[in-house]
C-alpha cells in the first residue's frame, strides 16, 4: 500500500500563492501516478492535476491551467502543487492521491491523503 501525507495549506489573499506538498511512502509507490483533487463543503470532489512519476507528464483541469504547476522530487518521494494567482473559488480541502492510471477520474486513484485546507480570501 501507499501512504500519503499532505502539507502546505493555509490562508492566503486572492492573487497570492501556496505550495502544497505530498510525501509518499510504501510498497511500489514509485510506480504510481500521483494526482491532486479538491473538495469544498457540499460540493463534489474534483480533479486538479496529475503527474506520471516515470515520464514526467502532467495533466490539469482547465480552471487551473496557467496558474497551478504539479511537479515531483523523486529523491524525496514527494509531489508538489504550486498554486499561483489564487482565487476565492480555489478554496477547498486539497487531497493527494496515488493510482495506477494517468487520469482525471476519481476511480483511477486507490490511495488518498487526509487533505490540507486551502482558503483564499477576497
Amino acid at each position: 500500500q501507499v501512504q500519503l501525507v499532505e502539507s502546505g495549506g493555509g490562508l492566503v489573499q486572492a492573487g497570492g500563492s501556496l505550495r502544497l506538498s505530498c510525501a509518499a511512502s510504501g510498497r511500489t509507490f514509485s510506480s504510481y501516478v500521483m494526482g491532486w483533487f479538491r473538495q469544498a463543503p457540499g460540493l463534489e470532489r474534483e480533479f486538479v492535476a496529475a503527474i506520471s512519476w516515470t515520464g514526467g507528464r502532467t495533466l490539469y483541469t482547465d480552471s487551473v491551467k496557467g496558474r497551478f504547476t504539479i511537479s515531483r522530487d523523486n529523491a524525496k518521494n514527494t509531489v508538489y502543487l504550486q498554486m499561483n494567482s489564487l482565487k476565492p473559488e480555489d478554496t477547498a480541502v486539497y487531497y493527494c492521491a496515488a493510482g495506477n492510471a494517468y487520469s482525471r477520474y476519481y476511480s483511477s486513484y486507490d490511495y488518498w491523503g487526509q487533505g490540507t485546507q486551502v482558503t483564499v480570501s477576497s
